[in-house]
């Protein structure tokens, strides 16, 4: 017993005690959240979402008609370099001018970096990488020489050379090497 008789009862010292407590845990938790989440993925998909809309239809437009031309892409990592060659429809070697290729991390921005790809004697274009293992989105831009026959695109009534070849895949990277690589390409709703 204590001096004034009362024994084991819930004083206004136990209570703030609990609420302290529980806010204490409350608050701390939350922290942790908002530091995980600023140490991560901003969410940004896009800078200025109206200026992408606005070009959207031109790239879909720009993909249809280079899917048209029956060129493939080659990939292959090893050993920490990237290489990659263009093929026509006939599965001759197309000679791009140059080539640069963006590594996309999907959740963390800070991760993304830009491979300049140089041409090398054998028809690849190549170039060093330093990634990280794991899943990468993988969009290669080629400046094609406008001179190359069979790639026109149309625009309304106007027939134009195409000018830049993208190649757009999602990547998996284990030990510098390339694990798995699908392509970006998503089938038309429609079925078309």
């Amino acid at each position: 017993m204590t001096a004034n008789g009362r024994r084991g009862e819930f004083t206004g010292r136990h209570m703030l005690a609990i609420m302290l407590a529980f806010f204490g845990v409350v608050i701390a938790v939350n922290l942790t959240m908002a530091v995980m989440a600023s140490r991560s993925w901003t969410g940004m998909v896009v800078d200025n979402s109206y200026v992408a809309s606005q070009a959207f239809n031109t790239r879909l437009a720009e993909r249809r008609a280079q899917k048209a031309l029956g060129w493939t892409a080659e990939l292959k990592v090893a050993d920490g370099v990237l290489s990659w060659r263009l093929l026509d429809a006939e599965g001759a070697l197309l000679h791009p001018e140059g080539a640069v290729a963006r590594f996309r991390h999907p959740a963390r921005d800070a991760a993304d970096f830009d491979v300049t790809l140089l041409a090398q004697a054998d028809g690849w274009l190549t170039g060093a990488i330093a990634a990280d293992d794991g899943a990468w989105t993988l969009e290669i831009e080629a400046v094609i020489n406008p001179a190359i026959r069979g790639n026109e695109r149309s625009i309304g009534a106007q027939t134009v050379p195409l000018s830049r070849y993208r190649d757009i895949r999602r990547v998996v990277l284990r030990g510098g090497a390339l694990d798995r690589a699908e392509t970006a390409e998503r089938p038309a709703r429609d079925g078309k």
